[in-house]
């Protein structure tokens, strides 16, 4: 019982990461640089970016099946740290492409079993389409249309570049991805009238169907595999100061929530799957005054209360990471 629920720990580690990254990157897209953090969605007139980011993730505690958070045994310690680095680059007037790859460290320590590997995660390239001409955001509403927000349209592949339950691993913490390929459609929606911001996200993916025949090392009869679908709703506001200088800093709080449906398993659904996670989190981000540079932190926590998560771990996450923006 103990390892199947390390397993979904590490299996469900780099969903943390990648479920609340867009909440942060709008602010900056739409209004040239700055922001609540200029994740891989480019500045409106920006041609590329190059972005880098280390996450700490802390792990402390779990929800169970049924929604209740549990706690860890007594002296356990499981930490994840990921190295981020991507890059965008604008296709065309409205078009724009990214990509991301983490390097993944496991720290763990677990019912005296102490393990540390890294590895590759699993990548993900991004193509967004801006469905506006101009910047959006207004510094004082003087008709209807100043209260338009910039909408973008995404679509990203998940690719399983990371080490999964299904390869040669020799033991549950030698995970650093999930296995599969997932197709997400997303739909983003920022607002910014000085010095307020707003954004809304919702996406929805599909992973697709594979081939299993191992587990965790061990060959098994071969089955073949689907996870559930996950939509993932995110709502945030932020508030930006503007020195003497032009500089700007955003203060950005955020509220993410990750379901994903039950996988199926040759044709049966697996009643034991199933995620689902709630949290919130704080993002201060800096831009220079040509909003070309952008250093961004964020806290992520997950509260440990009943019924806000389900099969998932509670976990603290820590992000600091630098953009460049080229023009």
């Amino acid at each position: 019982m103990m390892f199947s629920i390390v397993n979904k720990i590490k299996g469900a580690a780099l969903i943390v990461g990648a479920a609340f990254l867009l909440p942060v990157s709008l602010h900056a897209a739409s209004c040239c640089g700055g922001g609540s953090a200029a994740s891989l969605v480019l500045p409106k007139f920006g041609k590329a970016m190059l972005d880098v980011s280390m996450d700490v993730e802390q792990y402390h505690g779990y929800w169970d099946s049924k929604g209740v958070w549990r706690a860890d045994p007594p002296n356990s310690s499981l930490n994840q740290y990921r190295l981020n680095v991507g890059g965008a680059y604008r296709l065309a007037d409205r078009w724009q492409i990214s990509a991301m790859i983490p390097y993944v460290f496991n720290q763990n320590k677990y019912t005296g079993i102490s393990s540390n590997t890294n590895g590759l995660g699993d990548a993900a390239v991004s193509v967004w389409y801006e469905a506006f001409d101009n910047i959006m955001c207004v510094w004082d509403v003087q008709s209807w249309q100043d209260l338009k927000p910039a909408i973008y349209w995404g679509a990203t592949l998940t690719i399983p570049t990371g080490i999964s339950p299904y390869d040669a691993v020799n033991n549950n913490f030698d995970i650093t991805g999930r296995g599969f390929y997932r197709l997400d459609g997303s739909v983003l929606l920022d607002k910014t009238v000085y010095p307020w911001n707003a954004t809304l996200g919702y996406t929805y993916g599909v992973h697709l169907e594979r081939p299993v025949n191992r587990e965790y090392g061990n060959y098994v009869q071969p089955y073949r595999k689907k996870m559930g679908d996950r939509s993932t709703a995110t709502i945030s506001m932020g508030y930006t100061h503007f020195t003497q200088l032009m500089q700007s800093i955003t203060y950005t709080l955020a509220y993410a929530q990750l379901d994903e449906q039950k996988a199926v398993i040759s044709g049966v659904t697996d009643a034991t799957s199933g995620l689902k996670k709630r949290s919130l989190s704080g993002t201060v981000a800096w831009a220079s005054d040509d909003r070309d540079w952008i250093i961004k932190g964020t806290v992520n926590h997950a509260l440990r209360y009943n019924q806000w998560g389900r099969n998932f771990p509670t976990t603290n996450v820590f992000t600091m990471g630098v953009s460049h923006v080229f023009r």
